[in-house]
């Protein structure tokens, strides 16, 4: 964030100064919702939690170095006090689901117009891009593709893992300082108005929507709903802006006509102003492609695994260019991203000689089914066929339509031919996944339901041999990458440790409070 003083700061977010002693005292550093990351010249975030409360730990926080606190009450040390105010920001936002008194609300919505404010000098001092990206599915890989294609032209501050909501998307926006030429931040939403809420914070130039799918359509209720949520980040978008659209598919290709924004459009389809041929996928789910542009056309493979992310490329390659990126940069660039956010097809081979893709931070129907073709495809690659093993466990918030959608999920894994299907949970959304598996022609335990992660692990270490391929996907609150972790440590006990399949990530998202798809 661009310096402040303490006196700078309580006017822009509507606050009064307590125990401070100077309030022309500089804010050098960003700020921390957690105590423990606090550093020197930072502001600390007090808000509620479900354990612990913020406030407890301004005490804590100052002597870590931080200049003071930002709080709903006076606490004892400096601090920039905002009243409670409940209701000031979406009900949903999950950073409040603990927040009974308005506390959190006051500092989230202090946070968000503290965001606003810095973002909005850099842009003006025209040092700054801000790029965000929507979707239903593919936010998270396609953030990290757009960091690594922006690298090359400059400094790139970018959300870890999914940090995406009322919290995550200030809170990276303050990541931003003088130096930083692009901000790329996810912009997620669990129902109409949050995107245009977090279009507010930091206002964005450049818009990319990557499709409208199922996810959250619990809370949505229709696809047509979530669409035009996910249009409201095009709707914010200046004049002089750019609207990055999927071509591929009509809710968003429609989206054109919502925008003062000049479009381009990407994809598979002849039109599209950016688009991708002749796609191949290699033995680790990698794809090659012919990338065309009004620039030139050029072949592209990435070292990220599943066809999914050629729309992805494509949507990172759009903005890039847009930003001044020549050809040749761009293609280096793309073809050298690694997967930055953990937990997101992670694919390892443990020394035992079988491979774990571990997708397990989230799921959604879009994203079970690319998951899905991407295993079949990594198992039948190479000379020899691979055995190959889908451990899926509940997609959250669907609706009336989940079990609907879970019957399809398990009738697809039948029809691609996997080997075996592991589904995890007592509910009747995982129930329903494994009948659609038995309904479509699953015979004997090609398809098994297990009551739990402990049984899945069971049976896995029981089964799995060297050369099968074994992805673990459900939503976030399952916790299934504990599978795929109890797994890989099965298989490197007296054999030593394992290894990222070329292209694997590892790195851990880097922050404690995960956000929402």
């Amino acid at each position: 964030m661009i310096e402040m003083t303490l006196r700078d700061i309580a006017e822009v977010v509507g606050a009064t100064l307590h125990d401070v002693g100077d309030p022309e005292v500089r804010v050098t550093g960003s700020v921390e919702f957690d105590s423990r990351r606090v550093g020197p010249g930072d502001i600390f975030l007090a808000l509620p939690g479900e354990r612990v409360d913020g406030h407890d730990y301004a005490a804590a926080a100052i002597e870590a170095g931080a200049v003071a606190v930002l709080a709903a009450r006076p606490v004892g040390v400096p601090a920039v006090v905002v009243p409670p105010a409940p209701g000031s920001v979406p009900s949903s936002a999950l950073a409040l689901s603990h927040d009974s008194t308005g506390a959190g609300a006051a500092v989230l919505t202090a946070l968000a117009a503290l965001a606003r404010e810095s973002v909005s000098r850099l842009v003006a001092a025209g040092g700054l891009t801000v790029v965000g990206v929507t979707g239903s599915s593919g936010k998270t890989s396609t953030k990290d593709l757009l960091a690594a294609v922006l690298a090359p032209l400059g400094p790139v501050v970018a959300p870890p893992g999914s940090f995406n909501n009322e919290l995550g998307h200030p809170w990276t926006a303050l990541r931003a300082g003088p130096d930083t030429r692009f901000l790329v931040l996810e912009m997620s939403a669990r129902g109409p108005g949050h995107i245009a809420a977090l279009a507010r914070v930091a206002p964005p130039s450049i818009g990319v929507v990557l499709n409208v799918g199922t996810a959250h359509l619990g809370e949505f209720g229709s696809r047509e709903a979530i669409a035009q949520t996910k249009g409201e980040l095009v709707e914010a978008l200046p004049e002089t802006g750019l609207a990055v659209l999927n071509a591929d598919d009509p809710k968003v290709s429609a989206m054109a006509s919502r925008t003062a924004a000049r479009v381009v459009t990407v994809g598979h389809s002849a039109g599209a102003q950016i688009r991708a041929t002749a796609t191949t996928l290699d033995e680790q789910a990698r794809a090659s492609f012919t990338l065309h542009t009004p620039l030139g056309d050029r072949p592209v493979t990435l070292a990220v695994h599943g066809e999914h992310q050629v729309g992805n490329a494509l949507s990172a390659a759009a903005v890039a260019l847009e930003c001044g990126a020549d050809l040749d940069t761009l293609v280096t660039a793309l073809g050298g991203a690694r997967p930055a956010s953990a937990r997101r097809m992670d694919v390892r081979t443990s020394a035992a000689g079988f491979t774990v893709i571990n997708d397990s931070y989230n799921a959604n129907p879009d994203s079970m089914r690319a998951a899905l073709k991407a295993l079949v495809t990594m198992a039948r690659s190479g000379d020899t066929p691979r055995r190959s093993w889908a451990v899926l466990g509940e997609m959250a918030e669907l609706g009336p339509e989940s079990v609907v959608e879970h019957d399809g999920i398990g009738r697809l894994a039948v029809r691609l031919d996997v080997d075996r299907l592991i589904v995890v949970g007592t509910g009747r959304p995982s129930r329903g996944m494994h009948q659609g598996a038995v309904m479509e022609g699953s015979w004997g335990e090609e398809s098994v339901l297990v009551p739990d992660i402990e049984a899945a692990v069971e049976l896995l270490a029981a089964e799995v041999g060297a050369g099968d391929v074994v992805l673990v996907k459900a939503s976030q609150s399952v916790g299934l990458w504990a599978v795929a972790e109890q797994l890989l440590a099965e298989g490197e006990k007296n054999t030593g440790a394992g290894t990222p399949a070329p292209g694997g990530a590892g790195a851990a998202d880097g922050v404690s409070t995960e956000a929402v798809r």
